[in-house]
């Protein structure tokens, strides 16, 4: 039996089934991602767009409804955690309203975070391997 359930095969496939004002949004998060992290693959996951880097995942990111949440979110500093509180949105999400401007230099400011763990998890991973 055959599921009805969509499946995507890239990011263009999954940004093009919303509205257009969607997808424009969804267009900026996407390229503030690039920008941030210029050597990650883009990928579906999770049925989501999602970028990998160093055969790990780094980011998701989707649309819904009301907002456009990313996730996980890197655990930070403090303010750090001041900062993305406004938008957090149950474990490991940050929800974006779509009535609100996106913070893409908080958007960038993450990426980066999850690169530097990313990094560091692949670091440890192959001094275990030693």
């Amino acid at each position: 039996m055959k599921s009805n359930k969509v499946r995507f095969n890239s990011i263009d496939e999954y940004i093009a089934t919303f509205p257009a004002d969607i997808q424009k949004l969804l267009e900026e998060v996407r390229a503030t991602i690039k920008a941030a992290a210029p050597d990650a693959r883009e990928k579906i996951s999770y049925q989501i767009a999602a970028f990998e880097l160093n055969g790990r995942n780094l980011v998701h990111f989707a649309g819904w409804k009301n907002h456009i949440a990313m996730y996980p979110i890197p655990s930070g500093s403090e303010a750090f955690d001041k900062e993305v509180s406004q938008y957090a949105g149950g474990k490991g999400t940050l929800k974006f309203p779509l009535d609100k401007p996106l913070p893409l230099k908080l958007i960038g400011k993450i990426v980066k975070m999850r690169i530097a763990d990313n990094l560091e998890k692949a670091r440890i991973k192959s001094s275990k391997k030693k």
